[in-house]
């Protein structure tokens, strides 16, 4: 028993350490991102030519390593490889890029902090995850969630007072003038154009909590959301970039931003999400979103030569927090639900052997094999591009 909770134990830091590198990779790419956009360059062909990168990337590595998932393609399957493509690739990306273009980057920003709140409310809506508001865990994972909310709201709206500590005055986004400001309307539409963008954000998480339950492959299910994101993509740039020349891409800054989010952003973390989502559900991996804030954050002053404040310390410590409660509160129900499978295990029956032929058969019945710890309820942006 002890050496089960053991083994569970160093099972759990592994999500962690990758859901930390996936929000660290967002983080770096949307600065670039940043700049780019400063650079005047069209952000809805710069989502096209992300997901075209990403699908170059790791389509080959599932023909690879993940071949006899061919054998487990089904309809159900592909549709929700299609769903994936639309919430967690086009449709979020565009949504964010023309939120953005309507209001700011703090409104947007804001916004998105949403999607732990969002994504915990429809998980415990379509019993991916149970509330347990009765239980010590349950109550911090509900007090995590609102905690690392605040502190995102209160890192992106309250500034106070400057703290210039480590300025290296360099300023590679060169801000001459401020943005004006977005008129009433734009505003509002663009707020509620940010709120569709966290409620696709949540919805990927759930559709692919889902579709790892039947087809755990985690290099295929970033090839189909690659794939479908890129081909509606394309679709949607086409119709609304009338200027062919921003669809040039030279050796320099656009290039390298399109490839390493490509690459990176959504070849490389869209694999560790599916990953991460199958073992500890849509909750676990949608809670780290708020760490590419802190990240950026302290990257600002390194690389915009822009300046800490209060609100920016402030925010940061209570989102960490945060994390650490809702974490904490899900390694408390670990112990419980343990101790219902190894008692569950104790039970004098056997396991029937299967000889199967099918391989349709044999996907299914892989699937019954491979199940997974009752704390992932069958089964952590972003991406989601800040500019």
């Amino acid at each position: 028993m002890d050496n089960l909770y053991k083994i569970e134990a160093v099972g759990n830091v592994k999500p962690i350490l990758l859901m930390i590198v996936v929000q660290t990779l967002y983080a770096v790419v949307n600065i670039m991102i940043k700049l780019v956009a400063d650079d005047g360059m069209s952000l809805s062909i710069l989502v096209t030519y992300r997901f075209i990168f990403a699908s170059a990337f790791i389509v080959p590595l599932a023909l690879i390593f993940e071949r006899k998932s061919l054998q487990c393609l089904t309809g159900q399957v592909l549709l929700q490889g299609l769903l994936c493509g639309v919430f967690g690739g086009a449709l979020l990306q565009n949504l964010y890029v023309k939120s953005l273009a309507l209001t700011s980057a703090v409104y947007v920003t804001a916004m998105l902090n949403l999607i732990p709140a969002v994504t915990y409310v429809l998980s415990v809506f379509v019993g991916f995850e149970k509330s347990n508001l009765g239980t010590v865990g349950g109550m911090a994972k509900l007090v995590g969630t609102l905690t690392g909310i605040a502190g995102a709201m209160i890192l992106t709206f309250y500034k106070g007072r400057r703290l210039c500590l480590w300025s290296t005055y360099i300023d590679l986004s060169h801000h001459a003038t401020s943005p004006p400001t977005a008129p009433t309307g734009s505003l509002l539409w663009g707020c509620i154009l940010a709120f569709a963008a966290t409620l696709s954000y949540s919805l990927w998480l759930i559709v692919q909590t889902k579709m790892s339950q039947k087809f755990p492959w985690h290099y295929s299910i970033a090839a189909l959301t690659s794939v479908t994101a890129s081909i509606l993509s394309v679709i949607f740039a086409l119709c609304t970039e009338r200027d062919w020349s921003q669809w040039k891409l030279g050796w320099n800054l656009r290039l390298l931003t399109a490839a390493s989010a490509g690459i990176f952003a959504s070849g490389v973390c869209y694999t560790l999400l599916a990953w991460c989502v199958r073992r500890k559900g849509p909750l676990f991996a949608s809670a780290f979103s708020p760490l590419m804030l802190v990240v950026v954050t302290l990257a600002g002053p390194l690389v915009l030569d822009e300046c800490l404040n209060i609100g920016s310390l402030t925010g940061s410590v209570l989102i960490v927090g945060g994390l650490y409660m809702l974490l904490w509160g899900k390694s408390k129900e670990t112990p419980r639900e343990l101790s219902e499978m190894v008692s569950s295990k104790g039970s004098p029956q056997c396991d029937p052997i299967h000889i199967i032929n099918n391989p349709s058969l044999a996907c299914s019945q892989r699937n019954h094999d491979n199940k997974i710890l009752p704390t992932v309820p069958s089964c952590t942006p972003l991406s989601v591009n800040h500019s």
